[in-house]
């Protein structure tokens, strides 16, 4: 069945692509190795190896598209798919969105249609060794780079104190008007992604501590100080497959996440995303 981006057209570059507004694929991966997708003999490409994906509706988000389109052609369960961000390539006014994601547990895939001849783990190392279509071949090294998920923890008491909304009278309040905002967040620009679903943690301390989890956010109760509380967590959930990043303005907290490998942020930069 043809839906309505089903089209092919020429970008801004005067290359023709297929994806009347754009098109998606989906970088899943799983313990070191990546979901490949062996084209057709009847697809563009034929027989070579890259995501499964492909055009995307009017008005259809990025990892919608990605998803749906590796169901179609996969039988992948993209339930269990945990996207981290998406990497935009921009063709002159055509986009091509890679969603990357991972999956808890790994899965046996094979071909669900037409498009796919076969679905195959393969470990990132070996990636290079494949026959693979020539616009995945290219994107691969910085899609390669992005296969990390990445946490943003908040420094509550020093987001809360850069804004003028009356935290000094009720603390508590503050935060939880911040907790709820933090919460609507439907994505973040940090690298190596151009959007990003970090996990979203708020450390409390004080008379905000009591303020408790939200659907997408996990706060952490600072029982003493609140600037160890968060370096703590940082060094809990730093590992070679995650990017920390903390927002806080205070210059010695910034120092002591540096050491343990994690990125900072200013509260401005948060403010602005919400």
């Amino acid at each position: 069945m043809l839906r309505e981006g089903d089209e092919f057209v020429q970008c801004g570059q005067g290359h023709r692509h297929w994806g009347k507004f754009g098109a998606a694929g989906l970088l899943v991966h799983h313990d070191g190795a990546v979901l490949l997708q062996q084209r057709s003999a009847m697809s563009l490409g034929p027989e070579t190896w890259g995501l499964f994906g492909g055009a995307r509706d009017r008005d259809e988000a990025p990892v919608t598209t990605a998803l749906r389109e590796t169901a179609e052609e996969s039988t992948l369960d993209v339930t269990a798919v945990r996207p981290h961000g998406v990497l935009r390539e921009d063709h002159g006014g055509w986009y091509y969105d890679t969603v990357v994601g991972d999956l808890a547990e790994r899965q046996d895939v094979g071909p669900r249609d037409w498009e796919s001849k076969d679905a195959r783990w393969v470990p990132a190392d070996e990636v290079e060794d494949y026959d693979l279509f020539p616009p995945f071949a290219a994107s691969w090294p910085r899609v390669r780079e992005a296969m990390r998920r990445a946490v943003l923890i908040v420094d509550t008491a020093n987001v809360m104190g850069s804004r003028n909304d009356g935290w000094w009278r009720d603390r508590y309040g503050a935060a939880t008007r911040l907790r709820d905002q933090i919460d609507k967040l439907e994505g973040v620009p940090l690298p190596p992604f151009d959007v990003a679903f970090p996990e979203l943690v708020m450390v409390v301390e004080g008379k905000a501590k009591e303020v408790g989890d939200a659907e997408h956010v996990r706060t952490v109760r600072a029982e003493h100080d609140g600037d160890d509380t968060i370096v703590e967590t940082v060094a809990l959930l730093t590992a070679p497959s995650v990017d920390v990043h903390v927002v806080t303005a205070d210059r010695e907290l910034k120092r002591r996440c540096a050491a343990e490998g994690a990125h900072t942020l200013g509260p401005r930069w948060l403010l602005n995303q919400l």
